[in-house]
């Protein structure tokens, strides 16, 4: 009996962290390599870019809550913009 996809998502979130990451990469993997996703030359060299920056500890990072805040912030604005048009 297959499992439902609620049940295997639950099943991966009650993971540790790292547990989920490389579960994360699994999945990816399996879909790229099924669906035969490529990555164009450009955006590939931009990730590898940032996750250099990231392990050398020369990124800036935010807090997710921070990020969040401020796509909210950045939507309000806009909204307001919009509306005054």
């Amino acid at each position: 009996m297959s499992q439902t996809y609620e049940e295997a998502r639950d099943k991966a979130m009650a993971l540790n962290p790292e547990e989920r990451g490389h579960l994360a990469e699994e999945l990816l993997d399996s879909v790229e390599s099924d669906e035969g996703i490529q990555w164009d030359d450009e955006y590939a060299a931009e990730i590898e870019r940032r996750v250099a920056e990231i392990r050398a500890g020369t990124a800036k990072t935010i807090d997710s809550d921070e990020a969040i805040a401020n796509v909210r912030r950045l939507l309000n604005d806009a909204r307001q913009t919009s509306s005054r048009r």
